[in-house]
């Protein structure tokens, strides 16, 4: 049988195995006729398919997945769906139209044209879009598909993944982009392999991302969560204990990371590259050598826990405690130590290039440590979910792994922010047996493990100690409330719809 991965993204002829039973699925079938008639109205005829990918949280394995670490995200009910339709061979409008349902953004119109560059200076929402239409020809002409001449593309947008919620609303819309043009030219591929296109395509747009986000949006299946493991990218199922749920809380400062990605979530890409190449020299590797074979912290990983095996241990942290200095490092510091400029080094990379415009110095100590711990504790929540602990036990376990990976990003990966710090101490203050950041971080959502029986109350202590003060001053509406802090269990994932 067929791995799950392996398999290609799932079509339905109605929307119950995609958002099951009741008002759940009452409200989706809502959401789609109103799209279908949205679109009949916008464009004049109604779509031919219809590709939804959801939102995720990432319970724990933050800023590690572009290291090759695995990560423990969930897929949440919140989707993106797209509407398209395919222009006939005659239609001489070789256009790429693109519309929302929210009247926030306005309708994108781009050349059918996949070679087109994005104008990462002048940033639109309906650039994801392109991303995933860039990638889908990139992709299908690498297997031999025959993709024809570009035509025309009439799509109609819906999300509900708060956007700068570290809920990635990108990669659900980059995802469902890229499937629903799949679907609409006939075609479809293995998960996994569509896993890898998106995590590709959202390069386009400015951001390194590591592949997690685009893999669970992928590869969810209701239920479970998984553990992503990359290179290649795979998904182990984690059934995570009855009685826990987790609690997702906006902190309602939005991060805008493909904005802000020079001096917060690429530069961090950067300072992992550079503690990597560091590491491997003063472990024994050549400075050019280094430079060529070390691109993440996985790739010294090994030389790490052999200097550590001297010791008596196995943790690679010992190195960064041995080699990497706690104060930050010059750029001079860092090129003395590789014999190379940094504009040299990292000149395979134009976003990289960036950061070096906008940094003045660089925490190689603080970065690794954070990774290598971060990774260990993946693990350790994986295994915890399948120990012989009682689950009251494993509860408590997997909230203390949770409390020390925020702990870690907000002190040695410093991603957090001052609103983050206060939600995640409500939410611990409120009940949760560990809280934590969520997401790239400076900014968005934290995640709460919550016993399922204390859920109510404490979405209601959450709204008067941390939402109430913020809807007297008029930050946010309260009938807006839901969307901003809610309970989610494991949903699935992204799928074809033909109604």
């Amino acid at each position: 049988m067929a791995k799950h991965e392996e398999l290609p993204v799932p079509v339905f002829s109605s929307l119950e195995p995609v958002y099951g039973e009741g008002s759940l699925l009452e409200e989706a079938e809502l959401r789609f006729s109103q799209l279908k008639s949205k679109f009949l109205q916008v464009f004049g005829h109604p779509p031919d398919v219809f590709a939804r990918s959801p939102g995720r949280v990432n319970l724990i394995g933050e800023h590690i997945d572009y290291e090759g670490y695995s990560v423990l995200p969930m897929a949440i009910r919140q989707d993106t769906i797209v509407a398209i339709r395919k222009h006939k061979e005659g239609e001489t409008d070789k256009l790429l139209k693109i519309a929302n349902v929210n009247d926030k953004y306005t309708t994108c119109t781009y050349p059918a044209d996949p070679d087109q560059e994005i104008d990462l200076k002048n940033h639109k929402w309906g650039h994801y879009f392109i991303c995933g239409y860039k990638g889908y020809y990139e992709y299908a002409k690498s297997k031999g598909v025959n993709v024809g001449e570009p035509v025309g593309l009439d799509v109609l947008v819906d999300g509900t993944v708060p956007t700068g919620s570290g809920l990635s609303s990108s990669a659900a819309f980059v995802c469902s982009s890229t499937i629903a043009i799949m679907a609409a030219f006939g075609v479809n591929f293995p998960k996994k392999e569509i896993a890898q296109v998106t995590c590709d395509c959202e390069q386009h747009i400015g951001t390194q991302s590591g592949g997690m986000d685009q893999a669970i949006s992928v590869m969810a299946k209701n239920g479970f969560a998984e553990l992503i493991d990359f290179n290649p990218i795979r998904a182990t199922d984690v059934q995570l204990p009855a009685g826990g749920t987790f609690v997702i809380a906006h902190s309602l400062a939005e991060s805008q990371k493909a904005v802000t990605a020079a001096i917060n979530y690429n530069n961090r890409v950067v300072e992992c590259r550079l503690a990597a190449i560091v590491l491997g020299i003063k472990l024994g590797m050549k400075p050019q050598e280094a430079i060529s074979k070390v691109k993440t912290l996985s790739d010294v990983e090994g030389l790490c826990v052999q200097f550590a095996g001297g010791r008596g241990s196995n943790d690679p942290g010992l190195a960064v405690k041995e080699f990497l200095k706690e104060e930050p490092y010059t750029a001079e510091e860092v090129e003395k130590i590789t014999e190379t400029d940094l504009p040299s080094i990292l000149c395979d990379n134009p976003t990289s290039l960036d950061v070096l415009k906008a940094a003045k110095h660089f925490k190689l100590h603080q970065r690794a440590a954070h990774v290598y711990s971060e990774a260990v504790r993946v693990y350790a929540f994986k295994d915890a979910v399948a120990s012989s602990l009682s689950e009251e036990e494993k509860l408590k376990k997997l909230g203390d792994l949770m409390n020390e990976s925020h702990y870690s990003c907000s002190v040695l990966y410093e991603c957090s922010c001052p609103e983050l710090e206060e939600v995640v101490k409500v939410c611990r203050d409120s009940g949760a047996l560990g809280a934590r950041l969520t997401g790239a971080g400076w900014g968005g959502c934290a995640v709460a493990l919550v016993k399922e029986s204390i859920v109510p109350q404490f979405i209601l202590d959450l709204k008067e100690q941390f939402y109430q003060s913020r809807i007297n001053r008029g930050v946010i509406n309260k009938n807006q409330l839901g969307l901003y802090v809610f309970a989610s269990k494991p949903s699935s994932g992204a799928a074809i719809i033909k109604l």
